[in-house]
Order: structure tokens, then C-alpha cells, then sequence
């Protein structure tokens, strides 16, 4: 049902050019159908601009899931990046945007590396910062 609400929206907004005001707290809908993004807190305007530049603006950090064939001591691990989850044979890192492929390349050199992905922060974790610092 969603995803043939979203696919008539995008549809209607090619078509006619229209604008459309979404108000929506999932923010799934929101990269998926925005490009333009209004955030307001009690009548008060926090953002007002293109989704990919607030992404650009806010995220600072990538995350990098790791996944190893042999257990790797959380020690080794801890000079690369932020910990924030680790098994021995899996760990999650979040690293500086300009440092997650010299990081990810480190890694590959240095560990027993089954799987390695890269994640950009998702919209969620970029708006709740925005509502907890209040500014833009």
C-alpha cells in the first residue's frame, strides 16, 4: 500500500508539475518523495532547504559494518573509529566522511575481512540532531 502511494505521488508531481506538502514523521517517505524539506519545531522554522544539502550539512560521520571470517579483538579496532557495536567477528564503526575509505582499505589490509559495507548516516539520525542542538 505504501510504496503505491508514494509511486502515485512521485506519478501526479512529474505529471503536473504540482507542488505537494507532505507532513510526515517517517522519514522514509521523505527521501524517498522530497527534495525541498521544511523543518519546523513549535511554529518556528529550524530548516529550510534541499534534502541532499542537509545530509551534506549534518553528517559528519559514515558507518562502516565489518564482518570477519576469524574473531578480531575489540583493541585492534578501537584506533580506527568510534565503536558502536562489536562482536568478535563483527564490529560497526562510525568514522569521518573523509576518512571511511582510507579506514575501509585499512581494514581490508590488516584483518580478516568476510564483508565490509558503508553506510551514510540516515535521515533520522541527521533530523533528531537538528531537533536536539535546535539550530541550523
Amino acid at each position: 500500500m505504501q510504496k503505491n502511494l508514494r509511486k502515485f505521488i512521485k506519478e501526479f508531481n512529474q505529471h503536473y508539475q504540482s507542488t505537494i506538502i507532505l507532513t510526515s514523521h517517517y522519514m522514509g517517505d521523505v527521501e524517498e518523495l522530497c527534495k525541498r524539506v521544511i523543518i519546523i519545531d513549535h511554529g518556528k522554522i529550524l530548516y529550510d532547504g534541499r534534502l541532499e544539502d542537509i545530509i551534506k550539512k549534518y553528517a559528519k560521520n559514515k558507518l562502516l559494518t565489518i564482518i570477519f571470517y576469524k574473531p578480531v579483538a575489540k583493541l585492534k579496532l578501537a584506533s580506527l573509529g568510534e565503536i558502536k557495536e562489536y562482536e568478535e567477528t563483527k564490529v560497526k564503526l562510525s568514522v569521518p566522511i573523509g576518512k571511511a575509505s582510507e579506514v575501509a582499505a585499512e581494514i581490508l589490509k590488516n584483518f580478516p575481512v568476510e564483508d565490509v559495507n558503508i553506510e551514510d548516516p540516515n535521515i533520522e539520525t541527521i533530523i533528531r540532531f537538528i531537533f536536539r542542538s535546535k539550530k541550523v
